[in-house]
């Protein structure tokens, strides 16, 4: 029940992200689809160089040809991500600057009983996240994703053993990432809360009244933040220690198989570079999953701000 109304706020969400910016958003996803397309395309290159020099009569010609071709992909992967990164705030700013103007415009309207210090929070803090998530909320997993599928393509399709290691990697940190923000997402929407209070007691004229109730409002707002660090880098460790794992896995299986004849170097070496490749979409999915949740509590606890108007 508790998931289904999670997978409930998270389209809706989407939706709303959607309804004002989506035009923009088909633009950073086409761009995000020809980045995604690039990601293996060099690893091809670095794996016919490497294949070339193990050669005892090397072509230099070829060799020069295979590093501009190298080059020309990589120039091309990073001028199409400055552009989508270039787009993706631009319209984050759009959605921060939007999401003010309703807080403001509807706090103006009356007939509501929000507190200077909740309203004050949301317009400074909680619209600034929620904006700036808004600008890559499509891109930036459609990037992730696709690089993951571009490069275990890649790595499968030259040797399956290594693409197999490659794939074994991600499906344990996907369950470690899922079993731990449920407990980060608690602490969010915590912190959020006492966040608000305290900005609403200091909104108040008596401060002097208030500091007893504000020193221990921030001693909770500290001991939440502590245990969200305890969560999160105790999920970093696990993950980053398979990773180290898959790594290893992948040198002794590759170099059996060059052993055995089975293999070339170039694409032992071709999928150790792709392990790297993989591990930073990794690694961004997972903040992206955990930056996803918590800006569906932030959008949900923004909704409901207003939902006593009469």
């Amino acid at each position: 029940m508790v998931q289904n109304h999670e997978g409930q706020d998270m389209v809706q969400l989407y939706a709303a992200i959607w309804r004002v910016s989506g035009r923009r958003q088909v633009m950073l996803i086409v761009l995000s689809l020809a980045i995604a397309a690039l990601a293996a395309v060099p690893l091809e290159f670095q794996r016919d160089i490497v294949n070339l020099l193990t050669e005892q009569a090397v072509d230099l010609q070829h060799l020069f040809l295979l590093g501009a071709g190298m080059g020309a992909a990589i120039l091309a992967s990073l001028a199409l991500k400055f552009l989508t990164s270039f787009l993706s705030g631009t319209l984050g700013e759009h959605v921060i600057r939007l999401i003010r103007m309703r807080l403001v415009t509807r706090a103006a309207e009356g007939g509501h009983t929000l507190h200077q210090g909740t309203l004050t929070t949301a317009v400074s803090a909680e619209a600034e996240e929620l904006g700036k998530f808004a600008g890559g909320a499509f891109a930036d997993p459609v990037v992730q994703i696709g690089t993951l599928v571009s490069v275990i393509g890649y790595i499968s399709s030259t040797q399956p053993g290594l693409g197999l290691i490659a794939l074994s990697m991600i499906l344990p940190q996907i369950a470690i990432v899922l079993l731990s923000q449920r407990q980060v997402n608690r602490h969010v929407a915590e912190r959020v809360k006492l966040l608000r209070a305290a900005g609403n007691r200091l909104s108040e004229e008596d401060i002097a009244a208030a500091v007893s109730e504000l020193e221990q409002t921030f001693d909770q707002i500290y001991a939440t933040r502590r245990s969200m660090f305890l969560w999160k880098l105790s999920t970093k460790f696990v993950i980053s220690a398979i990773n180290g794992a898959g790594t290893v896995a992948v040198l002794m299986l590759g170099g059996w198989l060059v052993l055995q004849g089975r293999t070339d170097v170039g694409t032992v070496v071709a999928a150790v570079t792709g392990l790297s490749r993989i591990q930073a979409p990794t690694a961004f999915l997972i903040a992206f999953y955990r930056q996803v949740s918590a800006n569906r509590i932030k959008f949900e606890l923004l909704r409901d701000l207003f939902a006593d108007r009469g």
